[in-house]
């Protein structure tokens, strides 16, 4: 397979499904966040994120799951400012958006591209954790906030490739940070 330019395209990490696969264009279903197979989802879904240091978040689509759950930890990335910690999130859904910027971000499912997209620089985010059920409310900004937009748009069926205004806006990956 080859990748932008004709150079071989770039692994992504093990485990993580790469963009044409139909579960990327589908929108994810609700999930009983008590369920003992969400709380497996979930299981499943944070193991993969620790699997691939270099990402600082992945929904569940991305490793073959239609299910609304997402997990995140942007502690490490350089542009980060807020920290929610290593979360896992169930029925996920945006409450609260501000302060739009356009900023770099990549995809573990899409490897050796990058592109400026428009999102939110504060944003609220209300969800469930997996097991307990308990229901969050996290505010985000920065990196943290374009990570958990990215991860949300996951579970809608979206890639950040459907948010680029044109090709203009798109560079290849130079370093794993990217993301």
């Amino acid at each position: 397979m080859t990748g932008p330019g004709g150079r071989p395209a770039p692994a992504g990490p093990p485990g993580v499904l790469r963009a044409p696969h139909p579960v990327l264009s589908a929108v994810a279903e609700p999930v009983d966040p008590a369920a003992p197979d969400t709380v497996a989802a979930a299981a499943a879904l944070l193991a993969a994120l620790r699997r691939a240091p270099a990402t600082m978040g992945l929904a569940a689509p991305q490793i073959g799951l239609s299910r609304r759950l997402i997990a995140f930890d942007t502690g490490l990335h350089p542009r980060s400012r807020s920290w929610a910690g290593e979360r896992v999130l169930a029925n996920p859904r945006l409450v609260g958006a501000s302060h739009w910027d356009h900023g770099r971000e990549g995809c573990a499912s899409i490897p050796g591209l990058t592109a400026d997209v428009l999102r939110a620089t504060r944003i609220t985010v209300h969800g469930h954790v997996p097991g307990t059920g308990e229901a969050v409310t996290i505010e985000a900004d920065a990196f943290e906030a374009r990570c958990i937009q990215h991860q949300l748009d996951h579970l809608d069926g979206l890639l950040f490739l459907d948010r680029v205004p044109g090709a203009l806006s798109l560079h290849i990956r130079l370093h794993s940070c990217d993301a």
